[in-house]
């Protein structure tokens, strides 16, 4: 009888929470805490439909950790008040500490508060930074209708012009 080495559940791929409809041409990977704020914003976007994978980086460090393989948009909350210590959370962090998971970011959008002031969106400027890839598109807290629309068209622009 043949043995098979197990899989490694580190370097297994993660099932994306709303899989692409028809032909793929991305994804989203996005973090959104217990508030649902950001969860509520994507939901709305239905980027599924449009052919990107959506992904959602755990809340609970207990968590199996999530392992894109694919070329990806992130979609971060600031948080911190203000505090650049603070502003990406260890979630986030974790995720693109993972050298795979980091090869596949293309891009970033960032949510904030306004009453952070300079610091609105300071998530994503550090990310995209960080990461060497573009600040793509911000907005306050759960977004409006119309960043949904440019969230989505915007997303959908982006893969169809950067093509893997």
């Amino acid at each position: 009888m043949e043995q098979t080495a197990p899989i490694d559940q580190a370097e297994a791929t993660s099932s994306p929470e709303y899989p692409a409809m028809g032909e793929r041409i991305g994804a989203l990977v996005y973090f959104s805490s217990q508030s649902q704020n950001t969860a509520r914003f994507v939901a709305n976007c239905k980027l599924q439909d449009e052919g990107v994978d959506v992904f959602r980086i755990p809340i609970k460090p207990h968590d199996p950790p999530l392992n894109v393989r694919e070329p990806y948009i992130l979609m971060l909350p600031t948080y911190g008040g203000g505090s650049a210590r603070k502003a990406v959370l260890p979630q986030i962090k974790r995720f693109l500490n993972d050298p795979a998971n980091r090869a596949g970011i293309r891009g970033v959008i960032a949510s904030g508060n306004t009453n952070f002031g300079e610091a609105f969106c300071m998530a994503g400027d550090i990310v995209s930074r960080k990461c060497k890839v573009p600040f793509l598109y911000y907005f306050e807290l759960m977004g409006t209708k119309d960043d949904e629309r440019k969230v989505r068209q915007g997303v959908v622009d982006f893969f169809r012009n950067h093509p893997e």
